[in-house]
């Protein structure tokens, strides 16, 4: 049975049970504070079993791409070493929302798996809840055991504790008991010797858990404790790579037809064969893994980078190319090359794959070319750090500041140290490593109270499309702490005027006015688990009264202006550059707006200004604002709405025109485009291959823009005498300047030559050794240029120039390669020594080093002390 054959199975047989079948969610999540990545099936279901929103299906299905890089038996540094666990996966999921719950989710997983698929049912174990007498105190889950003994032996049914078997959303939030199912795919023999029981959650490759029946029916508050939910609830989410396994008849997941093209390929690129050595082996699985997760994540939206989410991906993919370059012998770009096998084996179940090929490809072949070049710049830096140690062990934070300053991964350092016969002080990396996580932490660190409830099943209504204001009653507050922002209250109202922050829109800033004149100023809105959050610095005492909530209107309407203006950009740059152009994402702010899109090559000034004045010509074009706010999703691509990949839709969407421009949109706009005033671009740039990124401002910004370049130019006016023509007097300038500076280079060439001819003739023979310590009248930069210039014509030189420049000193030591070698002689240690006689410190490379320091005055003790290394 084919993968594909496995994943329909599955969704017909829940449409069969009466589930409505839904897409996959994004596995990039835009609008959950909480989460990155959709890590579980269920993420895009969280307002349902908070009880937020009303599923219009009480039944759903789905095959959910999901991420996963932390966690039990998720942490990402283990990918690739056993042959069951990924970074991206598939999982196979249905639910029901306060509809049925354990007897239908059992009975149904035992009849999909042993009856459908066809699972031999002595290979199947399954696991119960055996409560728990923590301060939780809960009962064991007699009715799911009762449920399960009645279908399989009761050997076969094992108690699991509560690591195991009871499954929580976070630490807050709706929870319960589940019941895993197991199986076991060893041979006759393996099974006679070792039963299959003891083998269950023991990490055994063979005996793998492949379905978890989640059922939730506790909310877990901030003080720890548990509540029963209004309604009860079934997550469920299966393995599909694992089910493949099986189902294929084979022992690894990496073994079955959703890996094994992507193994050919990666054999086909490097001359590696799968299955002939174990590190080669690990690393194939790693780069067969990782490159899913990445491209996944790309097309998604996501793009690798140094903060956030991109950071993650960045950091898959970097741990796929070191493996790859460390273990595959592969020093140029391969990885891109997967995605077409990827694209071509997975595109019909997920066509955003398909869709986004070319940008995945060149993103993944760029993000290779500079990280391959970072490995070298690292292998020359680690070099450097051997050849300055002491003694056999290298210090932890050293290794630390190459892992952390230049990316070179610590593991690498550890094999090539190795393979020198060299030691790592991994305590002392540990230690540094650890350091920094806690200061991370510590900075991003937020405490919630729970929520206090003062009107129970309410349901808010935004209302902030048609009006600033409104009379509204706070529903439910809770207090938050964190590091950064301090003490803040987010309150939930029953309506509000304010715009949650989403679709690259900021979030509305205003005040709540009680009754007694009292103002309260809300700072941020934000959108999460389908609700409008608002953020205040403080709490009302009466919380029951009715308030006065405002948008502040100033912002609202200059961040209108700007979001208006990317639907403007986005039309006006499909049509100048060609409808390969989509957005890519986009951050719209009262002050700028940034639009980033798909196009391979920078956009030519005369490209730029006629998209600017394309912009700008719907502007003095009047063009009245459209929307259709509940307009069927089909409808709305059939009128020419533009969708944007990795956003989530539901059934029914909004719809944003302007004259031709339409799209799908949730955020504010401007009534008429008149009222942006005009649309200037201030930069245009790359943002990774293939993505450019383009920076606007618009209304009071414009103004402002043109005020402040019409001052620079009378002041530059005034410093150049008021001349009649400016750009003609500043040429003129430019021209005398370029004609001075050659003159002032010759000056210096000769005064070089002068010097170079002095230094050489005061050289002092020590033992073999050209010596000269002396103090010159030269910047750092000439230095460095005379020293090089001078062991260019020696191979025994020891040569130790300072200079002092600004009050402050500075020591440059240069010794030949030869000698470095002959007498171990390091400049770096040289010059950090030294470096204590003028009060400051420095290092470099071994035949190189330069130190600076704000005592002048010992100069002349460095340089008297600079002839005792050699002699």
């Amino acid at each position: 049975m084919t993968s594909q054959e496995v994943r329909a199975q599955f969704l017909d047989f829940f449409k069969g049970k009466k589930h409505k079948i839904v897409p996959s969610a994004p596995m990039v999540i835009k609008d959950d504070p909480t989460l990155m990545f959709t890590n579980a099936g269920m993420n895009q279901f969280k307002e349902f079993f908070l009880g937020n929103s009303v599923p219009k299906s009480k039944r759903v299905s789905d095959t959910q791409k999901c991420l996963r890089v932390s966690g039990k038996h998720n942490d990402l540094e283990e990918v690739g070493k056993d042959t069951y666990h990924h970074t991206m996966f598939e999982m196979l999921g249905n639910w029901s929302f306060g509809d049925y719950f354990k007897k239908e989710a059992i009975q149904w997983a035992w009849e999909l798996l042993t009856e459908v698929y066809g699972i031999d049912k002595k290979s199947l174990y399954v696991s119960v809840f055996e409560g728990s007498d923590d301060g939780d105190n809960l009962e064991m889950d007699i009715e799911a055991y009762d449920l399960w003994k009645a279908i399989v032996p009761e050997d076969r049914i094992i108690m699991g504790n509560k690591k195991d078997n009871f499954w929580e959303m976070g630490d807050q939030g709706p929870c319960g008991p589940c019941s895993e199912i197991h199986v076991d795919i060893r041979s006759k023999e393996e099974k006679a010797k070792i039963s299959g029981a003891s083998l269950v959650n023991q990490d055994h490759p063979q005996v793998v858990e492949i379905w978890n029946l989640v059922f939730m029916q506790y909310n877990r508050k901030a003080n720890g404790k548990l509540e029963n939910l209004p309604e009860k609830h079934v997550d469920t989410g299966m393995g599909f790579e694992r089910l493949c396994m099986v189902l294929q008849g084979v022992k690894s997941n990496y073994d079955t037809d959703v890996f094994t093209p992507l193994i050919r390929e990666i054999e086909a690129i490097t001359g590696h064969k799968y299955g002939k050595n174990k590190e080669m082996d690990i690393a194939i699985r790693v780069v067969a893994d990782h490159v899913r997760a990445v491209a996944f994540s790309i097309a998604d939206g996501q793009l690798p980078s140094n903060t956030g989410a991109g950071y993650v991906i960045r950091r898959i993919l970097r741990r796929a190319i070191r493996y790859g370059f460390t273990f595959l012998d592969t020093n140029k770009p391969f990885i891109y090359r997967l995605v077409k096998v990827l694209s071509h084996t997975m595109g019909k179940a997920f066509p955003e794959l398909r869709e986004q090929y070319q940008l995945i490809e060149n993103v993944i072949k760029e993000e290779e070319n500079s990280f391959l070049g970072t490995l070298e710049q690292g292998l020359v830096l680690l070099d450097s750090v051997i050849k300055s140690s002491k003694d056999k062990t290298i210090d932890g934070k050293k290794a630390f500041e190459l892992y952390d300053t230049f990316g070179f991964p610590i593991d690498l350092t550890s094999l090539i140290l190795e393979e020198r016969g060299y030691k790592l002080d991994a305590e002392g990396f540990e230690k540094a490593l650890k350091a920094q996580k806690d200061r991370s932490r510590a900075a991003s660190e937020v405490s919630k109270d729970d929520w206090t409830v003062l009107i129970e099943d309410a349901v808010q209504e935004f209302v902030g499309y048609d009006s600033l204001e409104a009379d509204v009653k706070l529903v439910k507050y809770r207090k938050i702490q964190s590091k950064k922002e301090g003490e803040q209250f987010q309150l939930v109202f029953n309506l509000t005027p304010f715009y949650a922050e989403g679709g690259g829109q900021v979030g509305d800033k205003g005040y709540l006015e009680a009754p007694n004149g009292d103002v309260f100023y809300i700072v941020d809105t934000k959108r999460e688990n389908n609700e409008t959050v608002h953020f205040c610095q403080s709490l009302p005492k009466n919380t029951f009264q009715t308030f006065k909530a405002t948008v502040d209107k100033k912002q609202r309407s200059r961040t209108e202006s700007n979001h208006t203006a990317t639907h403007l950009l986005h039309q006006a740059l499909r049509e100048i550059l060609g409808t390969h152009v989509e957005q890519k994402g986009s951050a719209v702010h009262s002050k700028y707006l940034r639009f980033d899109f798909s196009h391979f090559s920078k956009v030519t000034p005369e490209k730029l200004r006629a998209v600017e004045n394309f912009v700008n010509a719907r502007i003095e074009g009047q063009l009245p604002f459209e929307e259709n706010r509940n307009i069927p999703l089909k409808e709305a691509m059939e009128q020419g709405a533009m969708a944007l990949f990795g956003e989530k839709y539901g059934d029914t969407v909004r719809t944003v025109k302007f004259g031709r421009s339409i799209e799908l949109c949730g955020g504010t706009h401007v009534k008429n485009t008149a009222d942006i005033w005009h649309f200037k671009i201030v930069s245009e740039g790359a943002v990774a291959a293939g993505i450019r990124r383009i920076e606007a401002i618009t209304s009071d910004a414009v103004k402002e823009f043109y005020h402040k370049n019409n001052r620079m130019l009378f002041e530059i006016k005034d410093l150049m005498n008021n001349p009649q023509d400016p750009v003609k007097a500043v040429t003129s300038l430019q021209e005398e300047n370029a004609l001075l500076k050659k003159q002032m280079e010759q000056l210096l060439k000769d005064k070089a030559k002068g010097l170079k001819r002095e230094l050489i003739s005061e050289l002092e023979e020590i033992d073999g050794v050209q010596f000269l310590s002396k103090k010159v009248d030269l910047d750092a930069a000439g230095i460095k240029d005379m020293a090089f210039e001078i062991g260019g014509q020696f191979s025994n030189l020891f040569l130790l120039l300072a200079a002092e420049n600004d009050g402050k000193a500075l020591l440059s030591c240069y010794i030949s390669k030869e000698i470095v070698a002959e007498k171990s002689l390091n400049a770096g240690t040289i010059v950090r020594e030294l470096g204590k006689y003028i009060q400051g410190g420095g290092g470099g490379q071994p035949f190189f080093a330069t130190a600076g320091g704000k005592n002048p005055e010992g100069i002349q003790d460095a340089l008297n002390k600079a002839k005792e290394y050699i002699s």
